[in-house]
């Protein structure tokens, strides 16, 4: 068995290989998902795990899968996250998770080995297909078909901006099957994305819940027309009327944060047509998001997004149409989990602490199915989707300490039993 310092040196060392991959200049990743990048990653995670007897099995909508097994014909506790990026990302969001879960299986088999456990239960690394939405919308794409809120049809037609199917992308990278198993628990680890934990100087967050989030995408028509031989009194002017919509969106989040609760707003995505110095705005494709802790809070902010919609419409003399939404529900995560997960914290010497994630995470569409524990490690200045996003290799290696611990904790069946 190795040293507890072979095993850090290993797992800093595979993190390094890892970050090669679709690596930028400023020190980032860009790994689209089903991009040549994201396939290259995926390779290389799969001759990794392979290399030490675990199999790999790919689902229908690109999902891998690393199976290891414990107990013949039991069924999973799976480890999960992402191996895509953002473009331009960091080198850690997602891809930690995933890498942690393998050394941490790893880690579980060769103990259980030495000191005879008895597991109850087998592990599988899942790295989720298309968490980040940026090539594809909307984000969290495999685990919303693993858990049966996209059907699989829907998603292997989605088209990215260059008219390229899902199907089509996964077929190129060859990491497209017809896999599929039982999952009793689910298991993520994650950077914090926030600067919470470094703030409080603690190791671990335990997530508590989810932020509530509404997502929508909206296209605002208007007329094309010349910048400088159209009067304004003439103009409908989609920039006009989508550059009003952003604003309004902030507005909202200052209207309805409070001491007692925040409202986080944004447009991610602002795409216009046609583009040109000389010319009026005919279109505007944009993404505006509403999230809050409180349900309540939420729908009141949504009523004003919307309502702010009309009065920009009717004010900007453009037609705003409400295209696709993506919705979740502020949600506790498995109560027991967190107790678990506490033990494990406690017995390591981890300082930890209760968290809430207002980003999604494939936790969030996991944890409406099956116990589900999710944990966060500090992100230096609470810097994410950044080429200098950033998690000291102090922190990842407890994050994987912590991992191997509580994995071992839920095959032996503390969390869920047979």
């Amino acid at each position: 068995m190795k040293t507890s310092t072979e095993q850090q040196r290993a797992f800093l060392a595979d993190f390094h290989s890892m970050s090669t991959f679709g690596a930028t200049a400023g020190g980032g990743v860009d790994r689209q998902a089903a991009t040549a990048a994201d396939g290259q990653t995926r390779n290389w995670f799969r001759g990794l795990v392979e290399g030490h007897g675990f199999k790999v099995r790919y689902d229908q909508v690109g999902n891998q899968f690393t199976l290891v097994e414990l107990v013949p014909d039991a069924p999973y506790i799976a480890i999960g996250s992402h191996l895509d990026s953002q473009p331009l990302g960091g080198r850690f969001d997602g891809a930690y998770g995933v890498l942690a879960g393998a050394h941490a299986a790893m880690r579980l088999r060769e103990a259980l080995g030495d000191q005879g456990g008895i597991p109850l239960y087998n592990i599988v690394i899942v790295n989720w297909f298309n968490e980040e939405g940026c090539r594809f919308k909307p984000s969290m794409m495999g685990s919303s078909v693993f858990t049966g809120k996209l059907p699989v049809a829907r998603v292997l037609a989605t088209q990215d901006p260059h008219g390229v199917t899902v199907r089509e992308a996964l077929e190129a990278i060859g990491t497209i099957g017809d896999f599929s198993l039982e999952v009793a628990a689910y298991l993520e680890i994650h950077i914090e994305q926030g600067r919470s934990l470094e703030d409080g100087g603690l190791s671990i967050g335990l997530v508590e819940s989810t932020w509530g989030a509404n997502k929508y995408e909206f296209v605002v028509h208007g007329e094309q027309a010349h910048t400088g031989a159209t009067v304004i009194a003439d103009r409908s002017d989609a920039l006009l009327g989508a550059s009003s919509l952003v604003v309004a969106a902030r507005e909202i989040a200052n209207q309805f944060t409070t001491d007692d609760h925040m409202v986080i707003t944004s447009c991610g995505e602002f795409t216009v047509f046609p583009n040109s110095p000389v010319v009026v705005a005919n279109r505007v494709n944009l993404l505006v998001d509403v999230r809050s802790t409180d349900p309540t809070v939420l729908a009141a902010a949504d009523a004003e997004l919307h309502r702010r919609v009309a009065e920009i419409a009717r004010w900007a003399a453009v037609r705003i149409e409400r295209g696709a939404e993506h919705i979740w529900a502020a949600k506790e995560y498995d109560a027991a989990g967190l107790l678990l997960a506490a033990a494990s914290a406690e017995k390591l010497g981890l300082p930890y602490g209760t968290v809430r994630t207002r980003a999604g995470h494939d936790s969030t569409n996991m944890k409406d199915i099956v116990p589900t524990i999710m944990l966060f490690v500090p992100s230096v200045e609470g810097i994410s989707h950044n080429e200098h996003e950033l998690t000291s290799d102090t922190d990842m290696l407890a994050g994987v300490d912590l991992l191997t611990d509580l994995a071992g904790r839920l095959v032996t069946g503390e969390l869920v039993h047979p």
